[in-house]
């Protein structure tokens, strides 16, 4: 691992990219914000427990890109784990279950390792689940009792909701939680849309697909107010 750059970058992305075969330029746009030509890429797949097409679509994707290319599976020890996050310049955390992807982070004692990971220049990438794992609080309906706000890493402050282009139901969820303080104001996140974060800097959008995007959602009064982020330059 050779970083060049000593703070956090986080790229949330809300619906697509390869793991679903598609927007391939969600990619391009994660390994075009590493300062390293060929970057070690691996890939967390603990939110669908290891699925092997996505793993396979993992290595088809990136393996021409990167120095190295691995992914880290679920039942590898703590030491394995925390050792493997260590030598990553990018990781990228596939989508599905929220809470159990939250549940294998913590049962490992990860989420700290993925913080310094970070601070130390490591890009932190995801979909879906593996966007909103970062916030304090995601949007999430993995406990099947509807949408409901589950507490992040909370390496990125705030909300954060993923889909918001494709599930209607969640843009009204999202608004409502957030009206009634029962979330933090957060940004929704359009499928095909990346935001990358950046501490001291306002997040910005990033879309592989026309007319979709992604929107700061805050608390005003008794209601919530939508603004659309503004694109990366």
């Amino acid at each position: 691992m050779n970083n060049t750059h000593t703070y956090p970058t986080i790229i949330a992305i809300g619906g697509g990219g390869f793991t679903h075969q598609t927007d391939p330029e969600l990619e391009d746009f994660i390994i075009d914000q590493s300062p390293i030509k060929h970057p070690n890429i691996g890939f967390i797949g603990a939110a669908s427990r290891d699925n092997p097409n996505r793993i396979d679509r993992f290595y088809q994707r990136f393996l021409n890109y990167a120095g190295s290319t691995s992914h880290l599976c679920q039942q590898s020890s703590m030491q394995t784990a925390r050792d493997w996050i260590s030598q990553q310049d990018i990781i990228y955390v596939g989508g599905g279950d929220t809470i159990h992807l939250l549940s294998y982070f913590r049962k490992n004692k990860l989420d700290s390792h993925l913080a310094n990971a970070a601070n130390n220049g490591t890009i932190l990438a995801g979909v879906s689940a593996g966007a909103v794992c970062w916030y304090d609080v995601a949007l999430s309906d993995s406990a099947g009792n509807g949408l409901t706000p589950l507490p992040g890493l909370g390496i990125v402050p705030g909300s954060c909701c993923p889909h918001y282009s494709s599930e209607p139901e969640r843009q009204k969820a999202f608004q409502q939680k957030i009206s009634t303080r029962a979330m933090p104001d957060g940004v929704a996140i359009d499928d095909g849309v990346a935001v990358l974060i950046r501490p001291g800097q306002p997040p910005v959008a990033y879309s592989a697909r026309n007319s979709m995007g992604a929107y700061s959602v805050e608390k005003k009064g008794n209601n919530s107010v939508t603004t659309r982020l503004k694109f990366l330059d």
